[in-house]
């Protein structure tokens, strides 16, 4: 594949905004960001690992790219979530880079280490655990209570009306910072922009995934979680290492959900400890941030 520098990119009709900065032929780092952001929430991530010489792809995803909201339901399936990033790669001329996600960009880079490891030189994933962990966490610990919300956001039109009004007021009391907050409440308050990205939640456990070849996970891979997560307990954390099978660090952080706005210093720090070298993350049961 020969690299391309790309400002968006395109598939099955639908158009999604990128950022795309540092060297045209570097090892490249694709940031997926969570909800509610957007791709800005790691843009001070990005500027340290571009000064460090790598390329970054930051897309705002399906439902958050003005030009990549479908309606349906359905059309916002694993499986397609997966294959826009794939798509991304295809459009920048990318046959592998180090792939990090937060929050729901963190489950799909899970999902697509499953399922298309070939494309992958490493993972690191912020707060959200590796899904098998999550649903064993559910029996296991208070974690059904933190997720209830997931079931509210699957009814329609009542989250979107209780949550656009008050979404950047919400996010302040998660511990997010209020620049951070008021921007992500600006960007939702567009005609539907929050209900693309509530889709996301609609969307679980449709059918459609690609066959991921296990539940194991055979790239590299750095998970960060914070202790004060609110949304994500410590028992889905510390059950994720068991379905990593590649070398592995878990990193603790005394911070809560929203690590790349909150912690881009450390964050960067850890995909540039991976992603120049993935062959120097060393397995451990715990390391500390």
């Amino acid at each position: 594949m020969q690299p391309q520098r790309i400002e968006s990119f395109s598939r099955s009709g639908l158009t999604f905004d990128v950022t795309d900065a540092g060297p045209l032929d570097a090892p490249t780092v694709v940031l997926l960001h969570g909800f509610p952001g957007n791709r800005h929430g790691f843009d001070r991530v990005a500027a340290i690992l571009q000064g460090a010489g790598l390329r970054t792809l930051a897309p705002d995803q399906r439902g958050y790219s003005d030009g990549a909201r479908p309606r349906r339901r359905r059309d916002y399936r694993a499986g397609e979530l997966q294959r826009d990033v794939l798509a991304l790669l295809d459009a920048a001329g990318v046959e592998r880079a180090h792939l990090v996600g937060h929050d729901w960009g963190g489950a799909i880079a899970w999902l697509l280490a499953m399922s298309a490891p070939g494309r992958l030189t490493g993972l690191t994933v912020l707060s959200t655990p590796h899904p098998a962990a999550l649903v064993r966490s559910l029996v296991s610990s208070a974690q059904l209570l933190r997720s209830f919300y997931m079931l509210v956001f699957q009814l329609p039109r009542l989250p979107e009306r209780l949550l656009r009004p008050r979404l950047a007021a919400v996010l302040r009391r998660m511990g997010l910072d209020p620049d951070s907050a008021a921007a992500y409440g600006a960007f939702m308050a567009e005609p539907g922009r929050l209900t693309g990205g509530l889709n996301w939640y609609r969307g679980i456990g449709l059918p459609g995934a690609p066959e991921p070849r296990g539940r194991s996970v055979t790239v590299p891979t750095t998970y960060l979680w914070g202790n004060g997560d609110q949304a994500l307990g410590r028992r889905a954390a510390e059950l994720t290492g068991s379905y990593v099978t590649a070398p592995y660090r878990f990193v603790e952080l005394d911070e809560n959900h929203w690590l790349p706005e909150n912690a881009p210093t450390v964050v960067a720090a850890a995909i540039l400890h991976d992603a120049t070298d993935p062959g120097r993350v060393q397995g451990s049961p715990r390391a500390s941030g």
